[in-house]
C-alpha cells in the first residue's frame, strides 16, 4: 500500500509539472482576463458536472470570499447551485443547457466564464461555452487528456496532461488557486 501511495504522488507531481509546462501563458491568460473582468465591474461564471461542479463552487467560493488576503468580495457565481433552475431546465428543456440558459440570464458582455469538464466533452458545459461567444463573454476550458471540443471552442483553453479524471482534477485544483492567488495579488 505504501508503495501505491508514492506512486499516486509521484505521478500527480509528473502531470502537475508537465501541466504547468503545456499551459503557463494559458493560466495566466486566464487570471489576466479575470482580472479585466473584475475591475470593468463584471461577474466571473463557473460551471461542470460532478467533481468540476464542486470545483466551479469552491472556485467561486474563494472569489466571493477570500483566497489568502482579506479584501472585498467580487462576483463569482457558480451555476452549479441553483437546484431548482437546474432541475427546471433539466426537466422543462434538456440537460444540455442548464449552465447556458442561466449564462443567457445572468450574463453580460465582458464577463468571463470556466467551464470545466475533464473530457471536454460535456455537451451543457460546450452550450455554455457557446452562449458565452454569442454574448461577448470571455471563455476559459479547463480540461484535461485531448482537450475534446471544449479546447476548440474555448478562448483560452487549459489542457491537464493527463487522460486519467483523478490526476486532471489535481491539476485543475492547483490551476484554479494560481489563478486565485495571481487574481489576489493583483487586485487586492
Amino acid at each position: 500500500m505504501k508503495k501505491t501511495v508514492e506512486q499516486i504522488f509521484a505521478e500527480s507531481i509528473e502531470v502537475k509539472q508537465a501541466t504547468l509546462k503545456k499551459n503557463l501563458p494559458q493560466i495566466v491568460a486566464a487570471a489576466e482576463s479575470m482580472i479585466s473582468a473584475i475591475k470593468g465591474g463584471h461577474k466571473l461564471f463557473f460551471c461542470g458536472n460532478g467533481g468540476s461542479a464542486a470545483d466551479s463552487q469552491h472556485i467561486a467560493a474563494e472569489f466571493i470570499g477570500r483566497f489568502q488576503k482579506e479584501r472585498k468580495a467580487w462576483p463569482a457565481i457558480a451555476l452549479t447551485t441553483d437546484s431548482s433552475a437546474l432541475t427546471a431546465l433539466g426537466n422543462d428543456y434538456t440537460f444540455d443547457i442548464v449552465f447556458s440558459r442561466q449564462l443567457q440570464a445572468l450574463g453580460q458582455k465582458g464577463d468571463v466564464l470556466i467551464a470545466i469538464s475533464t473530457s471536454g466533452n460535456s455537451k451543457n458545459v460546450l452550450e455554455a461555452v457557446k452562449e458565452a461567444k454569442k454574448i461577448g463573454i470571455t471563455s476559459v476550458g479547463v480540461t484535461g487528456g485531448s482537450g475534446g471540443p471544449l479546447a476548440a471552442l474555448c478562448d483560452i483553453p487549459i489542457i491537464a496532461a493527463s487522460t486519467k479524471t483523478a490526476r486532471i482534477q489535481e491539476s485543475h485544483l492547483v490551476i484554479f488557486h494560481s489563478i486565485c492567488e495571481l487574481v489576489e495579488n493583483t487586485l487586492a
